[in-house]
């Protein structure tokens, strides 16, 4: 069993900031990409950033310039510093792992269970 969870969500002022980390746990051989994606009331999952095993990035152009994905592969870890938040990025964050667990398997996907962030204005 593999789990991803996810912590620094909560509420903040618009123009504030915010820093996500998810972690991942039990039986893992390799991490792939990595990834938060986020869905607000009402609306489709949407990615917000990803990170690739060799820390190449690609955010989604509304978080440009605001938002920073990093990782530490080491501790199976993934970050997310969220700067100069706006109303609109309210939403619950999920984390996302390309994830193998064993030599025999391949990749799977798994989420995390998600973290609420609101911004006020």
């Amino acid at each position: 069993q593999v789990q991803l969870v996810e912590s620094g969500g909560g509420l903040v002022q618009a123009g504030g900031s915010l820093r996500l980390s998810c972690a991942a746990s039990g039986s893992i051989v390799r991490i792939n990409s990595m990834g938060w994606y986020r869905q607000a009331l009402g609306k489709q999952r949407e990615l917000v950033a990803v990170i690739t095993d060799g820390s190449a990035s690609n955010y989604a152009d509304s978080v440009k310039d605001r938002f920073t994905i990093s990782r530490d592969s080491a501790r199976h870890s993934v970050y997310l510093q969220m700067n100069s938040l706006k109303p609109e990025d309210t939403a619950v964050y999920y984390c996302n792992a390309d994830i193998r667990r064993s030599v025999l398997s391949g990749f799977s996907n798994n989420w995390g269970q998600g973290t609420r962030v609101t911004v006020s204005s």
